[in-house]
Order: structure tokens, then C-alpha cells, then sequence
């Protein structure tokens, strides 16, 4: 049942994302198909990594009870999908308040958020260039 609700969270996230995307498009009289394509078109590799990040997670919980080793193995299992999981839905999350920040100009705090999320990102890939 974890692992449905965990799926159906991140189709949420993405419908999110891909609607909030749409209407921010259609309000500033931007909407392009090819874009809408690749937007959908990562949507569904986000669904399909999360579901094979739980399909591993299953995989490796019955290899470990083979085994006879399942603590390890579930262990394993459950870090990998729920990092998988972490990680699609923070980005998504800052793909919505992004495309917020462009739907309601007055909502400054969404601005201040995201240039800080960019702050963060900027200097970790300066620090893996040197």
C-alpha cells in the first residue's frame, strides 16, 4: 500500500506541476506545444523512476528474504525509493512555486524562496567545477 500511495503522490505532484506550467503559459500568452511535449514527456520519466525505485525496493526485500538476510536488503530497498521519491517531489515542488511566482507577481516570498533554492544550486556546481 506504501508504495501506491507513494506513486500516487508523485502523479500528483507532476499534474501539479504540468497544470500549474500550463496556466502560467496561457496567462502570459506563451503556450508552445513542443514545450508542453517535453514538459508531459518528463512528467511520465519521473513516474516511470519512481516506479522502478519501487520496484527495486520490492526486489530487493524478497532477494534479501532468499538470502536470508531481509534487514539489510529492505534497508537498501527502502533509502533508494524514498530518496527517489524526496528528491521528484522537492523538484517538482519548486517547478510549482516557480510557476506561482509567475501566476501571482504579488506573492514576493515565492520569489525570495526560489532565488534561494538557485543560490544553493549555483554553489554547489561551483564547487564541483574546481
Amino acid at each position: 500500500m506504501k508504495y501506491i500511495i507513494m506513486l500516487l503522490i508523485v502523479v500528483g505532484a507532476a499534474l501539479t506541476d504540468f497544470v500549474t506550467g500550463y496556466i502560467k503559459a496561457y496567462g502570459t500568452s506563451t503556450v508552445n506545444s513542443k514545450k508542453m511535449r517535453i514538459g508531459g514527456l518528463n512528467k511520465v520519466c519521473e513516474v516511470f523512476i519512481m516506479g522502478s525505485a519501487i520496484g527495486l525496493n520490492i526486489g530487493l526485500e524478497q532477494l534479501g528474504r532468499y538470502y536470508e538476510s531481509p534487514q539489510l536488503t529492505e534497508i537498501s530497498g527502502a533509502v533508494t525509493a524514498f530518496g527517489v521519491f524526496i528528491y521528484i517531489i522537492v523538484m517538482e515542488i519548486v517547478s510549482v512555486l516557480e510557476n506561482l511566482s509567475e501566476i501571482f507577481p504579488d506573492a514576493r516570498w515565492i520569489g525570495k524562496l526560489i532565488k534561494r533554492f538557485r543560490l544553493i544550486g549555483d554553489n554547489k556546481d561551483k564547487e564541483d567545477e574546481k
